[in-house]
């Protein structure tokens, strides 16, 4: 998978799209440097499809047969193109972008190997009959050929998918149902998953073995998380800077804080930045002032974290928001 013009740009880029993160940036690299899969473990709205989606954009336009299975231009061996083969047809080309070959799977209980590998199309049995290899239709795994298959929560997916994965991400091929058709694969697997999540199914031994984990922080620094903030965040009012600093540290603060369990991510930080702004427009304010702040603070943050148990039967995480916030804004700050 791994060609030199997709190595060149590994090297010669930085992961712009991302803040920070130096650490796993390079472990990134060092891991896609020899094809490894991977898989990104962190808490969400850190920056895990984002960097995906960074990968993405270095791979190199790849012309390819314009098939469901993404066949090599010199040696196409899907049935799609072996069919016009025989048939004596012109297997036409496609040129695919970095963007074109990043293919992205939610993992999901519901989700079934048929989604990924394929299934037979009933229609095409009746053509072709159902034993027919022209009668299955390709899924995801096959259009992410040459290219990346991205699998957001990977371990929400049931143990029966993870077995069905297992042959093709260790071998690099597929064996199609009870068909005798075997099809070579290149495409890189990059999952996510959140260790935090309880409500996932557990990943095996044998299909962790098939990974190297990369484990994703939140923004090291302040500075590093504003810098996110506004360039994430939707800008509509003046938000001052003092005001905005002490904002995203508080809730940088409440990921500190011992009584919270589920930490409030990025996207809360970017949360509270928005909904500021709005709040003091619709209040026909140029300029966010900390009231509009406190206004929108149990909104934005309340479902995004949770607490201790020996906590949330004290008070309510609103009760504690609101608390926190007053105790917090009372002190003072060091901000630019």
């Amino acid at each position: 998978m791994t060609n030199e013009k997709f190595k060149e740009n590994l090297l010669k880029d930085d992961f712009e799209d991302i803040i920070g993160q130096e650490n796993v940036k390079n472990q990134l690299k060092s891991a896609l440097l020899m094809d490894r899969h991977i898989i990104l473990v962190g808490q969400p709205g850190i920056g895990k499809t984002t960097l995906a989606k960074n990968v993405a954009k270095l791979m190199p336009e790849k012309t390819v047969c314009d098939c469901s299975f993404n066949c090599e231009p010199h040696e196409p061996l899907c049935p799609e193109c072996v069919e016009n083969k025989r048939k004596k047809v012109k297997i036409t080309t496609k040129t695919l972008k970095g963007e074109d070959m990043f293919v992205r799977v939610q993992g999901s209980p519901d989700l079934t190997a048929e989604d990924l590998i394929g299934d037979i199309d009933p229609v095409k049995a009746m053509k072709y009959g159902p034993l027919s290899i022209e009668a299955f239709t390709p899924g995801k795994i096959f259009k992410a050929n040459q290219g990346i298959l991205f699998f957001d929560e990977v371990n929400r997916c049931s143990e029966k998918l993870q077995n069905a994965l297992l042959q093709v991400l260790e071998e690099r091929k597929i064996t199609i149902g009870s068909y005798s058709f075997e099809f070579d694969l290149e495409f890189v697997f990059i999952g996510t998953m959140n260790p935090d999540d309880k409500s996932t199914e557990p990943l095996s031994d044998v299909f962790l073995d098939r990974f190297d984990l990369i484990y994703v922080e939140h923004p090291a620094s302040l500075d590093q998380e504003v810098e996110i903030v506004l360039k994430a965040g939707k800008q509509m009012t003046e938000f001052p800077q003092k005001l905005l600093f002490q904002t995203v540290n508080f809730v940088r603060s409440l990921r500190a804080d011992a009584d919270v369990d589920r930490k409030p991510s990025v996207r809360a930080s970017i949360g509270l930045y928005e909904r500021a702004q709005s709040n003091a427009f619709l209040h026909d304010r140029k300029k966010v002032t900390e009231q509009d702040v406190q206004d929108v603070i149990v909104s934005v943050l309340s479902h995004r974290m949770t607490l201790k148990p020996s906590i949330k039967f004290l008070k309510s995480t609103d009760e504690f928001i609101r608390e926190e916030y007053k105790e917090y804004s009372s002190r003072p700050g060091d901000y630019p």
